[in-house]
């Protein structure tokens, strides 16, 4: 048992011998996750017992590290008062993310419990849509005048520190909010006290509008490597900041839509939070149009039975030629999906990509047909098979690869999400064609494969 869970067997009967003593000493110590993940393994009995003897600062700290289910769950076991306290203490723009989460009456009850200054600038951030650079920002920074001197500025800091979201980047603006310059604290602690801020800040401001959409925030932010970006309006004035955990956040439900698309659930909503019926609306559509596509290619395989009666070892690699079609599809699919949204989708961008992946799929055609040849040669003693089969792959593994780049393309180019559509697609034209080049091929040389 590592150190980690052995403090958490430790809490834990602190916590059911109702030893507050020892509890606080351990508690004072854990980390925000490894609160976290303490109180989701607790039962609701001692998950009431636990956030009574929590800190109130540790009550925030904890809401800010869980995700929106478990949040609601612990608002709802806190008294009034102590929600009003706790919602003050969290960072405002998790305070947003979990408000608007919420009903409207639920939400308007909570906003009313608030301090109305808190609750007036809450209520600002709810308005920015929730994927947009507004939707993620927090308006917690820290902000000076040109004019102000390097001494001024820390003392500004020490002020702040504790009210800010980061302090790793002070941001300059003029009287009417107009942003012209950042400075970094490495840069403010290097400076001489009585410098001004003009004199050592940073004129060229990297920022992004607050209408821009969260997955061009999160680009942004990635290529330069900020911690911090501003958010500023039409005016150039700056209204918050997107930090870089947030941008984690977004680039992580990113991937996972991304990942639902690919296996039809093309809901945007969590799992946990429809009912099983909606759920499975979202699935059935999918699982039919696979359905359609193994009853066709039922079919297809019975009009091959008599190559099949003939050489019955057919069928024993036919889930492997028809697997590996796939899997080489997917592998271009993957990347072209990667590649689609930091590209210029034109004739130059596709053509490029064909080219590339067009290359790797003849390399890897060869390296995996010739093995195979090997294999069957080796191991089965039936060298005109392996060839047989050998030819198979090295066509349904280049003709995979093309198909698993041009299709999502081709979607993106008629404006379909290829994320949601290329699976099914792919899916279907790979099944089809792999089956007919597989059992043609063999039906082409049938003389060759039963006659010694």
């Amino acid at each position: 048992m590592n150190k980690g869970a052995q403090e958490s067997e430790r809490l834990l009967n602190h916590l059911r011998r109702k030893d507050k003593a020892a509890f606080r000493l351990l508690v004072e110590e854990m980390q925000p996750y490894d609160l976290e993940q303490f109180f989701l393994r607790l039962n609701e009995f001692e998950r009431r017992r636990f956030l009574y003897l929590l800190e109130t600062e540790e009550v925030a700290t904890l809401l800010e590290e869980c995700d929106l289910h478990t949040q609601r769950h612990i608002i709802n076991s806190l008294g009034k008062h102590q929600i009003a306290d706790v919602l003050a203490l969290m960072s405002r723009d998790d305070v947003v993310d979990l408000l608007g989460s919420m009903e409207s009456a639920e939400r308007t009850n909570l906003l009313t419990q608030m301090e109305h200054r808190e609750a007036a600038k809450v209520r600002a951030l709810l308005d920015y849509p929730e994927d947009s650079a507004g939707g993620l920002m927090t308006d917690e920074f820290v902000s000076i005048h040109p004019k102000a001197s390097v001494q001024d500025a820390v003392s500004l800091l020490r002020r702040k520190a504790e009210e800010s979201e980061t302090i790793y980047y002070l941001y300059v603006q003029q009287a009417d909010g107009t942003l012209v310059g950042v400075l970094s604290l490495r840069e403010l602690i290097l400076a001489e006290p009585d410098q001004s801020i003009e004199e050592i800040m940073v004129e060229r401001v990297i920022s992004v509008p607050v209408n821009m959409d969260q997955e061009e925030v999160a680009r942004i932010m990635s290529r330069y490597h900020f911690l911090a970006l501003p958010v500023i309006d039409p005016a150039r004035r700056l209204l918050g900041i997107v930090t870089v955990d947030d941008i984690i956040d977004v680039l992580i439900q990113e991937a996972e839509e991304d990942i639902q698309h690919l296996s039809g659930l093309t809901s945007g909503l969590d799992e946990q939070a429809v009912s099983s019926w909606r759920s499975a609306q979202k699935r059935i559509p999918w699982l039919m149009l696979l359905l359609a596509i193994g009853l066709a290619t039922a079919n297809l395989i019975n009009l091959f039975q008599p190559t099949i009666a003939a050489v019955p070892a057919l069928t024993a690699f036919m889930p492997m030629v028809a697997g590996m079609t796939g899997n080489a599809a997917t592998q271009s699919l993957a990347l072209i999906i990667q590649r689609l949204p930091h590209e210029r989708t034109g004739v130059p961008f596709v053509a490029k990509m064909l080219k590339q992946e067009g290359l790797a799929g003849l390399l890897v055609s060869m390296v995996c047909s010739f093995l195979f040849v090997l294999l069957v040669a080796l191991a089965f003693h039936q060298p005109r098979l392996g060839l047989v089969i050998g030819g198979a792959m090295f066509a349904t593994l280049l003709l995979g690869t093309l198909i698993g780049t041009l299709i999502p393309l081709l979607l993106n180019r008629m404006n379909i999400d290829p994320t949601a559509a290329s699976g099914p697609v792919i899916t279907t034209l790979n099944d089809i064609l792999s089956l007919l080049i597989y059992f043609g091929l063999a039906t082409l040389f049938i003389d060759q494969l039963t006659h010694p």
